[in-house]
């Protein structure tokens, strides 16, 4: 097994972590996204959205381990980075936290389709 192909285990990794985390603490993504649930219903679309998507992918991976497999969560991460790059100019959202975010999605993309 490669370097790349751990690298990619560790990105699948995180995207687990990240996604277990808005599953099973939705508030504590607060602090990691900026998003906050007015009350039950925006509770549940970050544990759906956010935690259940990223756990699924993630999970899709490792259960398949295949090139397609890492291909999709890198498409995943990629259009996550050009919806994010549209905002940052659309929404005015130039912020540090949201430059770091897209320059990791597209790095996690890349990394994953390679």
């Amino acid at each position: 097994m490669t370097l790349l192909f751990w690298i990619k285990i560790i990105v699948a990794i995180a995207t687990l972590g990240f996604g277990a985390l808005s599953v099973f603490r939705p508030t504590a993504a607060e602090s990691f996204t900026g998003l906050a649930a007015a009350g039950p219903r925006g509770i549940s679309e970050i544990r759906s959205i956010l935690g259940g998507v990223f756990v699924g992918l993630a999970i899709a991976v490792f259960i398949y381990r295949s090139p397609h497999a890492f291909g999709t969560l890198g498409i995943a991460y990629l259009g996550i980075a050009v919806v994010r790059a549209a905002s940052i100019f659309i929404d005015r959202a130039s912020t540090a936290s949201n430059w770091i975010s897209l320059i990791s999605e597209v790095a996690f993309g890349v990394l994953l389709l390679i």
